[in-house]
């Protein structure tokens, strides 16, 4: 089944007051194919370092591009495990830039201010801990994803 719709029965039968209509189709979902990629998280002076690399060379111009698209946007990192969100960092607390390596892009998100720079390592060590779990990791910028990291 592709699509359902739930319809008043008084509307389909013409009773009731409401005039006969047709229902709108509901839009298609906005998805993208996220590259696979190796995710290394680190800390660095004032935050934290995301590097993503991808073997696959069609991954990566794949994941460049995004990143490219995406950037200036809110970078955020979302670790799931068995499909259920286990965290969420969004960066908000600082600045993130991003640059293209020869394997994939690396985001530094820094702050200049001492406690939101503890606070993006924080977040570094939450996600750190979640990868060693197990957790799939997932970086996004401007709310799409751009590289997803299986662990």
């Amino acid at each position: 089944m592709t699509s359902a719709m739930m319809m008043d029965r008084a509307a389909m039968s013409g009773m009731g007051n409401m005039p006969m209509s047709t229902p709108a189709m509901p839009m298609a979902p906005n998805m993208v194919m996220v590259p696979r990629c190796t995710m290394k998280v680190e800390k660095c002076a004032g935050g934290m370092k995301i590097t993503c690399s991808c073997d696959d060379p069609a991954a990566c111009t794949m994941m460049q591009n995004l990143c490219g698209m995406m950037a200036g946007g809110m970078c955020s990192m979302c670790c799931t495990m068995n499909g259920m969100m286990v965290c969420c960092c969004n960066m908000t607390m600082g600045m993130c830039k991003c640059e293209m390596t020869a394997t994939g892009c690396c985001v530094t998100c820094t702050s200049g201010d001492k406690m939101c720079g503890d606070m993006i390592q924080a977040c570094c060590d939450c996600i750190t801990g979640c990868m060693k779990a197990g957790c799939t990791c997932c970086m996004m910028m401007g709310g799409t994803p751009v590289c997803c990291c299986m662990c």
